[in-house]
């Protein structure tokens, strides 16, 4: 399946797999969907569906394929929503910004509030990320985005050079729950670098270690941030682990030459050992002829007599 979408170069073609599967999709997705005619429905579902499945290993790809369900679409909130994040992802905060307004517009929803201050900060406006923080919009949210949105606020106060406020704006029980909660790692995370802006170092990296204690995918960095801390860069850390790697290797080489040693040697006795019994043999049969040979005279005399 193919379809074509305007470009800033002219018309981009963008590839549908012809088995692609929309099922996947949120219900109310779907049910946007169900109000365009078949071929369309196909095409735009089919481009959600790509926009989701690239937007991690290629963003670019991703932000093509939500901008063709868009223009093919463009009073589904889904469509808008769509290509508001893939834009927010690939560092286009105007575009993602008027995308998600314009999606909230037909839903209603907030609950991409977080996303949409954020943008203001990445486009340097992190007083007004701070007021949507405090808007009565943020009271509604649910706890995942209510902690996105703190950690937003946080990151603005550290735009205007504030720390000490960002650090406080992190604290607090959701630090530490009795169960990692899926924005426990992000949380500290973040946290950690409040506390390095504000030169508290040896707490700092108390609370990355503590991230990535919650984050064994490393989604956060927080190991590699640890690593810089420690001197160390990314290819460094990268080398050293290289080099564990090889001194396993070399370990593991070492047991197998030493196991191929005592087979060598176990074979060697049984060589020897072997070519003992031979001779001994050899000398048994030796002896038997001796003793014919030595009873040879006695016997022909035997005969004659």
């Amino acid at each position: 399946m193919r379809s074509e979408t305007a470009s800033g170069e002219g018309v981009e073609e963008l590839e549908l797999p012809d088995d692609i599967d929309t099922s996947a999709l949120d219900a109310d997705i779907r049910a946007e969907l169900r109000t365009l005619v078949r071929m369309k429905a196909q095409l735009v579902g089919g481009h959600l569906v790509m926009a989701g499945r690239l937007v991690d290993e290629d963003p670019e790809k991703a932000y093509a394929h939500a901008r063709a369900a868009q223009r093919l679409a463009p009073r589904l909130a889904a469509t808008r929503e769509a290509l508001g994040l893939a834009a927010y992802l690939s560092d286009r905060y105007a575009e993602a910004l008027s995308e998600l307004r314009a999606a909230r517009r037909i839903t209603g929803s907030n609950h991409q509030w977080a996303v949409m201050a954020d943008c203001e900060r990445g486009l340097g406006r992190p007083e007004k990320a701070l007021e949507m923080a405090q808007a009565p919009e943020a009271k509604e949210l649910d706890k995942a985005t209510q902690i996105e949105l703190r950690i937003v606020a946080a990151g603005a106060r550290r735009d205007l050079g504030q720390p000490e406020a960002a650090a406080v704006l992190l604290q607090g029980a959701d630090l530490s729950p009795v169960q990692p909660e899926p924005w426990t790692a992000r949380l500290r995370y973040a946290y950690a670098e409040a506390l390095l802006d504000g030169d508290r170092e040896e707490e700092a990296r108390e609370w990355f270690a503590r991230a990535s204690e919650v984050d064994p995918e490393g989604l956060t960095g927080a190991g590699d941030r640890l690593a810089e801390l420690d001197g160390l860069t990314f290819d460094e850390v990268e080398e050293s682990e290289e080099l564990e790697d090889e001194l396993e290797e070399v370990g593991d080489e070492d047991e197998l030459d030493d196991e191929l040693d005592e087979d060598d040697e176990l074979e060697d006795e049984a060589g020897d050992e072997g070519e003992l019994d031979d001779e001994d043999a050899e000398g048994g049969a030796d002896d038997d002829n001796e003793d014919k040979k030595a009873a040879g005279p006695d016997l022909e005399n035997d005969e004659e007599q």
